[in-house]
């Protein structure tokens, strides 16, 4: 299918519709919703200093994220807060993706509450794509608790802007004889790489929507927004996308972020170690979810935070690769220690740490214990142990005990 023209693109490059992208609404809150139906259809926002998440009851007031809490309350003055429950927010997580997995081979997770998939071929064993669809919806539904949006195209970025259009709790199916008709009145926004700023640009240069991007001239489309960026969304404008959905991606790091709000004086001043505490937490889980992948590496990457929303990155490169969370602890607590000025002056809402720098095939060989060190290595494969058999909540570290809100040790069984 050609489009005639001084534009003229090719934009069919697939035979079907057979991309989905699923988006579970509003993740967060929607999971605080599902566990206390005292929050259900009452604007709720996940978060405190800084709002992580919002219902469409919250964002119906205009709250929006990472708007500051204050803001937001001000927009709302219904809003309710609730502070984040990470573990609640995985395991709903892992339990839709089985759901992705168990619907077709072909999946591309994008986030912890999004993911492509890809059911070409499975017409005559399953229905076609919308019924696929459908069926999904209705077992994530039922069998999670959770609403969720689909977008059926023939490329990633159709199907994408496709289940935003959709929401909430929505399935829309852009066929491929209608691709333009559905994208072209769309405001530029909707378009991959188009945020504030580029916006502005389009918009001071009288681009509003879609359709209009699309008939202007390359050439002077890169007036506005350079070059790069001009090939970039012409392509977009005219639906092509020839990405696949890739499944055999390895991801290049392992990351985990939490947030500790504003303080209890609200200046995102905490108590002392609060923040040394919750990085040890989450390098707890990052380093959990590493020996369950099979992945070391060396590189540890601190980000953080701060009242004013700036934010700052700090790293470090270990000697040998290593999934231990003691030697990662360690480093990623040297990084910590780096900028204390900076949080002391700043105050800190936002903690995050990720370890990258993976080998590139095969892994490396742990380090062994000498001498009389203890084999730290024996102890996390341990703790891992219990919490496969046991929960992820059935054992922790002791320096997490009685410090992290979000924690509960529950008794293991005899």
């Amino acid at each position: 299918m050609f489009v005639s023209g001084s534009h003229r693109r090719r934009i069919a490059t697939r035979a079907d519709a057979s991309i989905m992208h699923a988006d579970l609404d509003s993740f967060y809150a929607s999971v605080e919703q599902r566990d206390n139906p005292g929050l259900r259809g009452r604007p709720v926002a996940v978060g405190g200093g800084v709002v992580l998440a919002a219902s469409y009851e919250a964002k119906a007031c205009g709250v929006r994220t990472p708007m500051p809490g204050r803001k937001a309350q001000a927009l709302c003055p219904d809003l309710i807060f609730v502070r984040p429950r990470m573990s609640a927010y995985s395991d709903a997580s892992a339990a839709v993706f089985e759901i992705f997995r168990d619907t077709t081979p072909w999946v591309e997770g994008i986030s912890v509450d999004e993911a492509f998939l890809d059911v070409r071929g499975l017409s005559r064993l399953v229905g076609p794509p919308a019924q696929i669809a459908t069926t999904l919806r209705q077992r994530v539904a039922r069998e999670v608790g959770l609403p969720i949006s689909v977008g059926i195209a023939r490329s990633k970025f159709l199907a994408k802007v496709a289940s935003a259009v959709s929401k909430p709790d929505g399935l829309l199916e852009v066929p491929p004889d209608r691709e333009l008709r559905f994208l072209h009145p769309l405001p530029v926004e909707r378009l991959w790489g188009v945020g504030a700023v580029t916006a502005g640009k389009l918009h001071d240069g009288g681009i509003t929507h879609v359709g209009q991007l699309a008939r202007l001239p390359e050439r002077q489309l890169a007036t506005l927004v350079g070059p790069g960026t001009a090939r970039h969304l012409h392509a977009l404008a005219w639906a092509q996308d020839p990405r696949r959905v890739e499944t055999g991606r390895r991801r290049k790091s392992i990351g985990a972020q939490r947030a500790i709000g504003w303080g209890p004086n609200r200046d995102g001043i905490h108590p002392e170690g609060t923040a040394e505490e919750s990085l040890l937490l989450l390098v707890d889980r990052v380093t959990g979810r590493m020996r369950a992948a099979g992945r070391v590496g060396r590189t540890v990457t601190l980000r953080l935070r701060f009242t004013d929303f700036g934010r700052a990155t700090r790293s470090a490169t270990m000697a040998r690769p290593t999934a231990d969370t003691a030697t990662i602890g360690d480093t990623a607590l040297d990084l910590l220690s780096s900028v204390r000025p900076l949080i002391a002056e700043r105050g800190v809402t936002l903690v995050g740490v990720a370890v990258s720098n993976f080998p590139g095939s095969g892994g490396d060989q742990p380090e062994l214990p000498f001498g009389d060190e203890p084999d730290r290595h024996a102890l996390d494969a341990a703790m891992d142990q219990v919490r496969d058999r046991f929960g992820g909540k059935s054992l922790t570290r002791g320096v997490h005990l009685g410090r992290d809100p979000g924690l509960h040790v529950p008794l293991l069984p005899d």
